[in-house]
């Protein structure tokens, strides 16, 4: 077998947030419009790898997956072991923003996914002019919780192994088996205690019904794609939200579920490139 190097690069990036200096980790390949993704809760920039290694993408878009503090090979700030992980609206607002600056990202398109996707609706709201347009992937503006968090940091159950075992469901059953279970890894290898932490930004800090209705999409147009087997972020739940955003521009995609980009790359893809190529001739 002929060896293969993927195009992807990593680099770190220290900057402050919140005026604590963070050590954070980011892959990144291509070059022209700068497009930053941000990984669901738990996870990492690990997701984006079928992205960062797409040609006909990495040919006309600078792709940057940046795993946040605490995820992946960020590392927490010095004193971490002190306090408990929590991630809020405001921290994520900030991460995002001071990871553009940091690498003088001027006005880069940005795709996130499930909190990314969250996120996503609160920088259409909040700074809609520091971007050309934002993606959001399995997006709505609240979701009903259906799982007990605390068995997400316990002493007595591995904790990346309930963390995966959580989200399995969320998996199209017409995902290969491939990329199901290198999805599922990611969600195996997390810190203690982080996707729970995400989890108080997705479903207490961050419930949105009623604050969207100041998103101007003339200024910056906003996708939101949504696997038709989410269970966690429904169909209905993105319709419903993007009800309330006039010029929102929804689609439902088959046959994918919760992590379209790493769970199915190549269906994904599908609905992922007229987007790209929208944002291109903008």
């Amino acid at each position: 077998m002929t060896a293969k190097i993927e195009p992807i690069v990593g680099r770190y990036v220290t900057f402050d947030i919140d005026g604590t200096a963070h050590r954070v980790y980011f892959e990144e390949a291509g070059s022209g419009i700068p497009l930053v993704c941000l990984h669901t809760a738990g996870a990492d920039g690990r997701q984006y790898r079928h992205i960062l290694c797409d040609e006909s993408i990495t040919s006309r878009y600078r792709v940057l997956a940046f795993d946040l503090p605490w995820h992946g090979k960020s590392y927490p700030p010095v004193g971490w072991q002190d306090v408990p992980y929590q991630l809020t609206t405001q921290r994520y607002l900030e991460t995002i923003l001071a990871f553009c600056d940091a690498l003088e990202l001027e006005r880069p398109a940005l795709m996130g996914c499930s909190i990314g996707g969250r996120i996503v609706l609160e920088l259409a709201n909040r700074h809609a002019d520091r971007f050309r347009a934002l993606i959001g992937l399995e997006a709505a503006d609240f979701q009903e919780p259906w799982y007990d968090t605390a068995w997400l940091h316990r002493g007595d159950v591995h904790g990346g192994e309930v963390c995966a075992a959580l989200v399995s469901g969320l998996i199209a059953p017409q995902a290969p088996a491939e990329h199901r279970h290198e999805t599922l890894w990611q969600y195996m290898q997390g810190g203690p205690g982080v996707f729970k932490g995400d989890l108080h930004f997705y479903r207490v800090d961050a419930d949105l019904r009623g604050t969207l209705h100041g998103i101007d999409t003339a200024t910056c147009p906003l996708y939101l794609l949504t696997g038709e087997y989410d269970f966690s972020c429904t169909p209905e739940d993105t319709l419903r939200t993007a009800d309330a955003i006039p010029g929102a521009r929804v689609t439902i995609m088959r046959e994918l579920g919760h992590f379209p980009m790493s769970e199915h790359p190549r269906q994904f893809r599908s609905y992922l490139m007229p987007v790209l190529d929208e944002i291109e001739q903008q």
